[in-house]
C-alpha cells in the first residue's frame, strides 16, 4: 500500500488479529498485507495505551494470582526435592 493510502478497518483488525493468535511474524504479516513494520507497530502502540476495561483488568488479576500460586507451588517443591537429596 502506498503511504498517503488508508488501511480499511477490517484489514486492520485481521492484521492486529493475526498478531494477537502469534505464529506469523510482524514483518510477514506486514509484506502480505503491503503496509509497512512501522505502521503495525504504532497501531500496537496506540492500542497498548489505552486503559483496560475493568472486565479484562479483573481477568489479568485473577491469572496472575493463579500464576503465582503455581509458581510458589512449583519453588517449594524444588526446594522440597533439594533436601531430600
Amino acid at each position: 500500500m502506498a503511504k498517503s493510502q488508508h488501511v480499511p478497518a477490517d484489514v486492520k483488525k485481521q492484521v492486529l488479529d493475526r498478531i494477537k493468535e502469534g505464529g506469523t511474524s510482524i514483518s510477514q504479516i506486514a509484506e502480505e498485507h503491503g503496509i509497512s513494520n512501522r505502521t503495525i507497530y504504532g497501531w500496537l502502540s496506540k492500542g497498548a495505551v489505552s486503559a483496560p476495561s475493568w472486565l479484562e483488568l479483573n481477568r489479568l488479576k485473577r491469572e496472575n494470582a493463579a500464576l503465582k500460586e503455581l509458581l510458589g507451588r512449583f519453588m517449594l517443591e524444588t526446594e522440597l526435592s533439594k533436601k531430600k537429596n
